[in-house]
């Protein structure tokens, strides 16, 4: 195949649009000859080397040819497979032809970053003059100066999102489709819109406030890294239950008389199951009965959970007779 550009860019075979500008914002900054001067020689080959495998890459018809042909076939301008063309030495004639007329390195780099000497070195710029930082490159004790700091592509600040979930999606897990709308870069840097689906796999356990970040999703612009999505999970109201940490609490409503004598708590778990629970202590206005293991998954070990909770509102009769009150106080006093 001759040149392997997917090894100069230090990408596998499937490498998407983004995975080329990173890889190229990477090394073209690495090898840029006026951050050589030491070998300079080197630099200038491998920085124009980084130049057309990005170039070819980035490019969807120069790449089907290269990737079927090879870089040889490529520079001798064989017609593109999907023409209709025919390879040369074929068995019919060439419909189509194609030129490989690469750009120049300077001109990819300026593209990227706004300027061709970024790091100085006296030539001109993309807009005129000399280097857009001069020749100071490294500041005292070898830390990196003001300018140095300038030539790098800003980072976007990160784009935040509220992602609600019920409280049986945050028990089970689950996993969500978001649609986004957002902005990326051509090879002429102009931008165009465009849609995508992520998908969003909610752990069981997680809790509201957990982040998920896809890197690099907002809009792409010249010169600055595009913004980072980040989705905050947040827990809609429940009807049933509230959450503490990893526990689950249920109110129960109970008459007087089975808080005195026993009562036996139905309870409907988040996954469907009917738990069956005895109370035989006396239900006290503070008590509360503790089922462990029946609370929510611990998202750093979801075999284990936290604690069902129940607490208990007593409901009192609105009136009683006054037999039924004597008969109360002899209960309660022994009287």
């Amino acid at each position: 195949m001759g040149v392997d550009y997917y090894k100069i860019l230090q990408v596998d075979r499937n490498a998407k649009d983004e995975d080329l500008k990173k890889a190229y914002r990477k090394l073209a900054m690495k090898w840029h000859p006026d951050k050589n001067p030491n070998n300079k020689k080197e630099a200038e080959a491998k920085f124009k080397q980084i130049a057309e495998a990005y170039e070819v890459l980035s490019d969807p018809q120069k790449r089907e040819i290269y990737d079927r042909y090879g870089e040889e076939s490529l520079k001798a301008q064989v017609p593109p497979p999907s023409s209709g063309g025919f390879f040369p030495g074929g068995d019919g004639p060439t419909t189509t032809t194609f030129s490989f007329n690469p750009r120049s390195a300077d001109d990819i780099f300026a593209e990227f970053f706004g300027f061709s000497r970024p790091f100085g070195g006296g030539r001109s710029s993309r807009f005129g003059g000399a280097g857009l930082f001069g020749d100071d490159f490294f500041g005292s004790f070898g830390e990196p100066s003001l300018n140095q700091e300038q030539s790098q592509p800003r980072k976007a600040p990160p784009l935040e999102k509220t992602l609600p979930c019920s409280l049986e999606e945050l028990y089970k897990g689950t996993t969500k489709k978001m649609k986004i709308a957002r902005e990326i870069a051509d090879i002429s840097g102009k931008t165009i819109p465009v849609e995508e689906i992520l998908t969003i796999d909610i752990k069981p356990g997680w809790k509201k406030g957990t982040k998920i970040t896809f890197p690099e999703k907002g809009n792409e612009h010249p010169n600055v890294i595009p913004a980072d999505l980040v989705f905050t999970i947040d827990e809609k109201p429940h009807d049933v239950f509230t959450r503490d940490s990893n526990d689950i609490i249920v109110t129960q409503r109970v008459p007087l008389a089975d808080a005195l004598s026993g009562y036996t708590a139905r309870i409907k778990t988040l996954d469907g199951r009917t738990l069956t629970i005895p109370i035989t202590n006396v239900i006290h206005p503070n008590y509360e009965e503790v089922v462990p293991g029946e609370g929510m998954p611990l998202p750093k070990n979801p075999s284990k959970r936290g604690n069902l909770r129940i607490k208990f509102d007593t409901t009192f009769p609105s009136r009683l007779t006054q037999d039924q009150k004597a008969g109360m106080r002899r209960l309660l006093t022994g009287a």
